[in-house]
């Protein structure tokens, strides 16, 4: 007996094939009749034809009306048109069931899309998200209503055409977040983010968020923060500390820049190291932020109102290391300060000693240390008795220490205690999609150290940043931001400005452990004779008026006389 085909679901013959397949799986439809523009039954479709159509590999912007009319010499039809049962092969199981789970797939996908467009629709920020193009590819309600229109006139749009002062697009040619932008929308300031999206090793696009709904908002926290920032003071003014740092500093994780996987899980190692008093071992090559990661886990963690402590080992002569760290009497050794001198690891009672360049740390000495990590007690040179102390250690090397202790340069002991928590850093040219943040990072802080104009890159020369191989690391990546804003008069960075040698192959950096530390040395001496150079000519032409040089220099007056310390003028 024949179904009753008037109480299925009807689609028109002009819909797509790819249409009736994702409202058949939305519905769980096991089939539809097919209407004419008229209304009257043309046939029907069923899954089975879904999967023949699809295993033919039929266009699936196809009218279904001529999918019908494709198989018309494969299905028996009644008068009426309508798709009739077929015997089921062997075959057509088969197809059945990867129909089924392509069915599925379509569902859990619908599913995800309507779950995310419902997040993003319920948003109290505005959520707008462009392709490589800069052409809008979503935009949620609240951004819809914000600025008057509706999702549909939006949708295909260049994004300069929907959003006035938008900086999405110049956001996904640079690679450079920028995060808590002020942006005029309608007369109105408005607090934005824009962030881009990576695939692969490039930019695919970028999200652009309205933080806030005006900065009325952003007032009343800044009135907050003050509130709780005089309370602070007066705090601070009791128990004041001249090594404490601005409060706008960054601290802890926040310390480290970039969004790569290998820098997303050093983060999550630096929370969990925070959490412990363990010892830890920080490698990497030179100049990939050893130190910064040390302090990040030093603010992070129970210690952070204690002192941070840095000790270079490789830096101190042998004769002296001793005495540096554990202190010594008066009257120790010949040249001795009358009083004696307390070492670095009473310094850091309480708090943090970072033991940088462990690996360069003469043997005899390692066993004192060992002996301090095993006993937490220090004994002066030339002392009678110990000093019980309260130490975090961190140590840090770009020497590989298993091949140390191998070849008996470094005592296996000691690496044991010192390898509990290990994070190695990588290097920079493993984590390129962090360079233009690390670049903007730098460039912002710098720029306003020095008291000079904020300067940007243009996408050329931004593309031969990320494709150089940094050497010297984030080192180098700094050197390198510090000589553009001494060398370059304008506010954009154009490719030629940058250096020739940045735009040359770079020889294998394993050849070459030390290269990045001289290039970097290198920039580094180049940008001190430059800028020396050029504060000296402009006390020449102010005839020595400190004030004129200044302005001349396009800084502040507080920030000359630093450098006038800085460079002995």
């Amino acid at each position: 007996m024949a179904s009753d085909c008037s109480a299925l679901p009807t689609v028109v013959c002009r819909q797509t094939l790819q249409e009736v397949m994702q409202r058949m799986a939305a519905r769980g439809l096991e089939s539809v009749n097919v209407i004419d523009e008229h209304g009257r039954t043309v046939g029907r479709c069923t899954w089975r034809m879904m999967l023949r159509a699809a295993a033919d590999g039929l266009d699936r912007s196809m009218p279904i009306g001529e999918v019908l009319t494709a198989f018309s010499d494969k299905w028996e039809t009644k008068q009426e048109g309508v798709c009739a049962a077929m015997p089921m092969s062997e075959s057509d199981s088969k197809a059945t069931n990867e129909l089924e789970r392509l069915r599925r797939e379509l569902e859990e996908t619908h599913r995800l899309a309507e779950t995310m467009k419902t997040v993003l629709d319920a948003a109290y920020e505005g959520v707008v998200v462009v392709d490589e193009d800069g052409v809008v590819r979503e935009i949620n309600r609240a951004y819809c209503q914000f600025l008057g229109i509706r999702r549909e006139e939006a949708i295909g749009k260049h994004v300069t055409e929907v959003i006035e002062n938008t900086r999405l697009h110049i956001c996904v040619q640079s690679g450079i977040p920028e995060r808590g932008y002020i942006q005029k929308i309608y007369g109105q300031p408005m607090v934005v983010h824009r962030i881009p999206i990576w695939r692969d090793g490039k930019v695919i696009g970028a999200i652009g968020m309205l933080i806030f709904q005006g900065v009325s908002e952003v007032y009343e926290i800044f009135r907050r923060l003050q509130e709780l920032s005089r309370e602070a003071s007066r705090k601070e003014k009791k128990e004041a500390k001249p090594q404490e740092t601005a409060a706008s500093a960054p601290k802890g994780i926040e310390r480290i820049i970039g969004r790569h996987p290998s820098i997303a899980a050093v983060k999550q190692m630096i929370r969990r190291a925070a959490r412990v008093p363990s010892t830890v071992l920080i490698t990497g090559e030179s100049g990939t932020g050893k130190e910064v990661v040390a302090r990040a886990i030093h603010e992070a963690g129970p210690h952070a109102d204690g002192p941070f402590v840095s000790v270079n080992c490789a830096a101190i002569p042998e004769s002296l290391l001793e005495a540096e760290l554990f202190g010594y009497e008066d009257g120790a050794f010949t040249g001795a300060k009358k009083g004696g001198k307390p070492g670095k690891f009473q310094l850091a009672h309480g708090g943090t000693l970072f033991l940088d360049e462990i690996g360069d740390m003469p043997l005899a000495m390692q066993a004192k240390i060992l002996r301090v990590l095993e006993e937490k007690k220090v004994e002066k040179v030339g002392g009678l008795y110990e000093t019980k102390v309260d130490v975090r250690i961190i140590a840090a090397t770009n020497k590989p220490l298993e091949d140390m202790v191998r070849e008996g340069t470094f005592r296996e002991d000691l690496f044991y205690r010192l390898n509990i928590i290990r994070i190695h850093l990588p290097p920079l040219r493993e984590r390129k999609t962090d360079i233009p943040a690390l670049l903007a990072h730098h460039m912002e802080r710098m720029c306003r150290q020095f008291g000079v104009a904020l300067k940007s890159f243009t996408k050329e020369a931004m593309e031969v940043l990320v494709d150089y191989s940094w050497p010297g690391n984030i080192r180098e990546l700094v050197n390198v931001v510090e000589w553009l804003i001494s060398m370059v008069e304008g506010d954009v960075i154009e490719r030629e400005h940058l250096p020739a040698y940045l735009s040359t192959v770079q020889p294998a950096v394993s050849a070459l452990p030390d290269q990045g530390v001289r290039i970097a040395d290198l920039w580094k001496e180049m940008v001190y004779q430059s800028e020396r150079e050029r504060i000296a000519a402009a006390l020449v032409a102010a005839g020595g008026n400190k004030a004129e040089a200044a302005r001349r220099l396009g800084i502040h007056r507080s920030t000359l006389y630093e450098k006038l310390k800085k460079y002995g003028l």
